[in-house]
């Protein structure tokens, strides 16, 4: 595994093994990117609104992820390195999960974004993105307001 994968590994993040809990009602948003310097300024701006976030730096890092009991949301570019954002967000509605996801993308077309809004999701957001863009959806998935 590359460093870059070990910084962000969800194990090593939350400092266990597969089957860790998260705490409810603590704000935690999920956030999907493969552009190290995004992860770190979206996990900045979140804190300073008071949520929590833990990071995945690819699709892979994502796709094992099963315990969505403390999550608001999931931030979810649509272009990663190793797969797609919508095609994860199928697998999550599959699956039966329904935690709300807001999609981010650097690479906006009308065809993505026919499918990103079809796929269900919160917000649509093009890169670069104001913080009011951001945290005005997360605030309505925070109220249950989805």
């Amino acid at each position: 595994m590359s460093a870059f994968g070990r910084i962000f590994d969800l194990q090593d993040y939350l400092g266990g093994g597969s089957g860790v809990s998260f705490l409810p009602n603590r704000n935690l948003v999920l956030v999907v990117d493969d552009d190290l310097a995004m992860l770190k300024g979206v996990a900045r701006l979140l804190r300073r609104h008071g949520y929590d976030t833990v990071l995945f730096p690819s699709a892979e890092a994502f796709a094992n992820q099963s315990d969505f009991d403390g999550a608001v949301c999931v931030l979810l570019d649509i272009n990663l390195g190793d797969g797609s954002g919508i095609e994860l967000r199928h697998r999550l509605k599959a699956a039966g999960n329904s935690v709300p996801v807001i999609y981010m993308t650097g690479n906006d077309s009308p065809a993505v974004r026919t499918s990103a809004l079809q796929s269900g999701c919160l917000a649509y957001l093009t890169k670069p993105f104001s913080a009011k863009s951001l945290i005005e959806p997360l605030e309505r998935a925070s109220a249950g307001l989805t």
